[in-house]
């Protein structure tokens, strides 16, 4: 009886985080399609959020990870940026109006794409 009641829970656990990723994914696409509009809206932000950057990977790689659930500290660490510069990016960039107020965990206020950074045409 409690090998039945393991299967059933180890089924119904798969098939939530089966439908978490099928959001996950639906979110992206929708994302992806409302983009154009998004850039209109955003374009003076974005247009700061590049000067900000410049062309630092390091600096891209550190504000894609600034979704308000990571500490200064980890994105540091995953992004490789150092500790200085990712201090003088945040106040840049809270000056321009660009971070929500929590100083411990950043979250950029405008939406962008993954490869936001990668593209040509901005």
């Amino acid at each position: 009886m409690a090998r039945y009641r393991r299967t059933t829970a180890l089924l119904e656990e798969f098939k939530l985080n089966e439908q978490t990723e099928l959001l996950r994914e639906m979110c992206y696409l929708l994302r992806v399609i409302a983009e154009p509009q998004l850039a209109k809206r955003d374009e003076r932000p974005r247009a700061s959020l590049l000067g900000a950057v410049g062309k630092s990977k390091a600096g891209a790689k550190a504000v894609r990870l600034m979704d308000g659930s990571r500490s200064q500290a980890v994105i540091c660490k995953e992004s490789g940026i150092d500790q200085g510069a990712l201090s003088r990016l945040t106040k840049d960039l809270r000056a321009k109006e660009l971070l929500a107020p929590d100083d411990k965990h950043p979250k950029l206020i405008i939406a962008i794409l993954p490869t936001f950074f990668d593209s040509p045409e901005k």
